[in-house]
């Protein structure tokens, strides 16, 4: 008798047969070959059904891909123990109104910087480049990524992240598009400072910066605070857009007030999450535009061939 297994199963690629039993194998997408997570266990999927296009649902929303005998591969975006199928309340909505169709909405920081090689402070400024490493990081990214068909991509027009963004959607033919909205929190005189300067020049300063976010302001500007306002407007122009999966590229600290605002959280919590360089968070969002997040700050997709990510 086989017994009901719970995984805890990367959150966008996975492998099974097409009755869901039998071997459940992992995918680290650039890796040579699939490692087994466990096998002859029943694998329990929540709310799957099949669709006359061949793809399958999976929670709500229709995951594309075919499940092959074997060790053939389905992509979906939710692990097999989750897939609400209509969860109800549990985040505000992120629309003034309903949308159409449910959604997908994948959020990736630019690769490494110039900046964060030397430790500098980086804000709105647009002196900080990708480094080699950085590009590589988003070739892993783009690797990772492939086999998600994205019915577009947003991005920072700021270099570091439009550079990250160009990489990663190279080999598309949808639309990429520049956003004023993902821009960088914009952190005035001290841009282009070392860290180290910062902390010794304006010690009150950088620790509110560091300690205090909702308080901290430069000049009677509370940069943080703006950030959300920020935010709540980019969630709205992505969510307003075509197409049910959506690819958004920017920089970490309105990474961190998108990521926030959809989780109901204010700007007095701006430290209570990270994002790493080059690292990928997932929301899927309801038609009455309610988020729900799959997963958060992936970096797994960096840990191949000796490239990792750096802060």
């Amino acid at each position: 008798m086989t017994t009901p297994v719970a995984y805890s199963v990367p959150s966008h690629v996975a492998t099974m047969n097409p009755k869901f039993t039998s071997t459940l194998w992992g995918i680290s997408i650039g890796c040579e070959k699939a490692q087994p997570i466990v096998s002859n266990c029943r694998v329990s999927v929540t709310g799957v059904r099949a669709a006359a296009d061949g793809s399958r649902e999976v929670g709500f929303g229709t995951t594309k891909g075919v499940a092959l005998n074997g060790n053939g591969t389905m992509v979906t975006e939710r692990p097999f123990t989750g897939g609400a199928i209509d969860f109800r309340r549990a985040t505000a909505p992120l629309t003034p109104k309903p949308m159409e169709n449910a959604k997908t909405v994948v959020l990736v920081r630019h690769g490494l910087s110039s900046w964060n090689e030397e430790g500098r402070v980086q804000g709105s400024s647009d002196k900080s480049v990708l480094s080699d490493v950085g590009k590589l990081q988003a070739i892993r990214v783009r690797d990772s990524l492939s086999q998600l068909d994205f019915d577009r991509c947003f991005a920072s027009p700021i270099t570091r992240a439009k550079t990250s963004a160009e990489l990663i959607w190279e080999g598309r033919e949808k639309p990429l598009v520049y956003l004023d909205t993902l821009r960088e929190a914009n952190l005035h005189f001290l841009e282009g400072m070392l860290n180290s300067e910062a902390r010794e020049q304006y010690p009150e300063l950088f620790r509110s910066w560091r300690e205090d976010p909702l308080n901290f302001n430069v000049n009677g500007v509370y940069p943080v605070v703006e950030l959300w306002a920020k935010a709540k407007l980019a969630w709205e122009e992505i969510l307003s857009a075509p197409g049910e999966r959506l690819l958004v590229v920017t920089h970490k600290s309105i990474l961190r007030a998108m990521l926030c605002t959809a989780l109901g959280l204010g700007p007095d919590r701006f430290r209570g999450v990270d994002v790493h360089n080059a690292g990928v968070s997932t929301f899927t969002v309801n038609t009455r535009g309610e988020p729900m997040l799959a997963s958060l700050n992936r970096t797994a997709h960096l840990h191949v061939d000796g490239v990792h990510y750096l802060d």
